[in-house]
Order: structure tokens, then sequence, then C-alpha cells
């Protein structure tokens, strides 16, 4: 089981009441809801294996400079020497020290690596297993993952995580026409206004659709905008052709790395705390003792 982290805490920010907080009156709800989380995928999905994957830069330099608009309005300060600094509620901001510290102590694998996203971080991990693998998160992106073969499929939080859309590739046809590899020529041809990709103009997600059902992929609908035989309108053509250099650069932004240099670490999950002093002292100063119980039950069984 892979976490995109960021995501479920940022959906524990916004699900839980920022009236739970710390003996200090610091909010912790996101710190909580994460722990809820945990526990709950735990109790539901009983996973080997569960790596808390993070996001070490959350836009790097690398795709930036492929797309510059990559995710830049959600920069709140730039930097010229490491990760830019994202636009995170002035709440949120500090908790997340604290969910680094938790998940820690508790022996809960967390990895993240300079340079790179979450994503970039499941994607490796997930070309690396070798038996089935449960993605959990918020971010469709990750849908390229999708692999029916090598039983890799996405859980995707509708409320919480007690409810979770299972997506596999019968429902990447249903819901879009493509299967996991052909999400990400979907993707970029639409484009993503959260994330700060342009897409073509004028191709939406049904037009871009059509057109992978029509061109198979990406270089198939390319190759139709120079074949004046194909069945392109004028106007479909003239967009393709006037996006080449998007084109030519988007699958490397869209598509998540395989190949990120991860550190060694244990993935397996824990039965007992790694620091179980250190759980107590967190536990007590962030005023967190119910939501490490619930999950240190479930860790137990």
């Amino acid at each position: 089981m892979l976490l995109d982290t960021a995501s479920l805490y940022f959906r524990a920010y916004f699900g839980v009441p920022d009236s739970v907080r710390a003996p200090d009156g610091t909010p912790v709800n996101a710190v909580r809801g994460l722990l809820d989380f945990i526990a709950r995928l735990v109790q539901d999905h009983h996973p080997d294996d569960l790596v808390a994957c993070w996001d070490n830069d959350w836009r790097p330099r690398w795709r930036v400079e492929l797309i510059p608009s990559y995710k830049a309005h959600r920069v709140a300060v730039e930097r010229p020497e490491g990760p830019d600094e994202e636009e995170t509620p002035d709440t949120l901001a500090p908790q997340v020290p604290i969910i680094e510290a938790v998940l820690d102590a508790l022996g809960i694998a967390r990895v993240g690596v300079a340079g790179y996203e979450a994503d970039d971080v499941i994607g490796t991990l997930t070309g690396r297993a070798t038996g089935p693998v449960d993605v959990i998160t918020g971010d469709r992106d990750l849908y390229q993952l999708v692999d029916d073969a090598r039983q890799v499929r996405v859980l995707y939080p509708l409320k919480g995580v007690g409810s979770l859309q299972v997506t596999d590739e019968a429902w990447l046809r249903e819901k879009y026409g493509v299967d996991g590899p052909g999400y990400v020529d979907l993707a970029l041809l639409r484009g993503d206004p959260s994330d700060g990709l342009p897409g073509v103009p004028g191709i939406g997600e049904k037009t871009a659709a059509k057109l992978l059902d029509a061109y198979g992929d990406l270089a198939g609908i390319m190759a139709a905008v120079d074949d004046p035989r194909s069945g392109l309108t004028p106007s479909q053509r003239k967009r393709l052709d006037e996006a080449r250099a998007y084109v030519a650069v988007a699958p490397k932004v869209v598509r998540v790395a395989g190949d990120v240099p991860l550190p060694d670490f244990d993935p397996a999950l824990p039965s007992e705390p790694l620091d179980p002093e250190l759980v107590e002292a967190l536990a007590a100063r962030w005023g967190l003792n119910n939501a490490m119980h619930r999950l240190l039950t479930t860790l137990g069984k």
C-alpha cells in the first residue's frame, strides 16, 4: 500500500474541524485525520507493506523547465536554490513536521527523494513491486499506474477513506475510454488547471478520448495531423499542429518517473511502534492519545 501522503493530509485538514487542537492550542486536525485514515486503511485492506510517500520537491525544476506554468499558481515563495515554497493554509504547514515525527516514531516507512514528487516515488515503487499494489491518492494523475495484469489499482477517497473508488482498467475504460498508460495522453491533451498544464486548446476530455480511440495513442494522433487523409477536422488539425512544442515535452511532465534513486528502507507494516516512549510523548504533547491508540490497536492485530 502506497500513500500519496500530502494528498491525504490535505484531505484530513479540510475534513476534520480545526477545533481539534493540542493542549497548547495548536491545530492538529490534519495529524489526527491522517492517523485515523491510516488506521482505517490498515483495518479494511490488511497490507503487508505500507509506505508514506513524500513530496521532497512538489514542483521539480526539471518539470518546470519543460513547462514553466507547471504548478506556478501554487507557488508562495520562489527559491532559486531548493524547492519553491507551496501555498499552504497557515494552520496546516506547522502540522507537517508533527506528521513526520509521528510516522517516524511509529516506524511507518516515510520515503521522499530530493528533486522528485511523491508521485514519482509511488511510480518507482509500483514498478519494482512483485505483488499487488494499492495506491491511495486523491490525485487522478496516478490513474496512469493502473495495471490489471500486475494487480495495480488506485483507491481514490470519495468520503474520508471509508468510501474508496476502486480504480481498475474496467473503471478507466468506462469513465475515460483509456487504460492506465493511455491516461497520460488523455491528461496532457485536455490539460489540468490544478497542475498548470495548458493542454491543447480546444481539445477537451471527450474530444481527447475520441481521438485516442480513433488513433490509438498520442503518437498516432500526431501522425494523423501529418496525414491529409486522416479523419481530423480542420480545426483539430490546426490546434494540434500549433501545439507540437507542448505535445513534445508534456509526456515527460505528466508521466510519473519510474527510476527515482530510492534510499534503503523497510516497507513492512509495523506491528508495534519503533520508539514507544517517543510515540507516548508525541501523543501527550499534541493531544493525540485516542487517535494513536486506535492506530496502534489496529497495527497490533
